[in-house]
């Protein structure tokens, strides 16, 4: 990976912790953990996998669509990330 793409990818990972940081639902989670006597460490894992696109993609617009699954969408609930539906 050369350094330009590492600095992307690193400007991701500060976005990312910055949303989590900056999350009043986190917060408001961390808080009823302290009062119900806890004090937290949290540690999270993020894994950022690139790949180049090929050919057929790099050209294409593409209509922005994404298709998720069941599981998908478990795991985004669980992370408090919310996916409005398409009409």
């Amino acid at each position: 990976m050369d350094e330009h793409t590492k600095k992307l990818a690193e400007e991701v990972g500060t976005a990312i912790n910055e949303s989590v940081q900056s999350s009043t639902s986190v917060a408001a989670a961390i808080e009823r953990l302290r009062e119900a006597g806890f004090e937290m460490e949290l540690t999270l894992k993020l894994e950022i996998g690139l790949r180049p696109r090929n050919s057929d993609e790099s050209g294409s617009e593409g209509d922005g669509s994404l298709e998720l699954t069941d599981e998908d969408l478990k795991i985004l609930r669980s992370m408090k990330i919310k996916i409005d539906p398409v009409e």
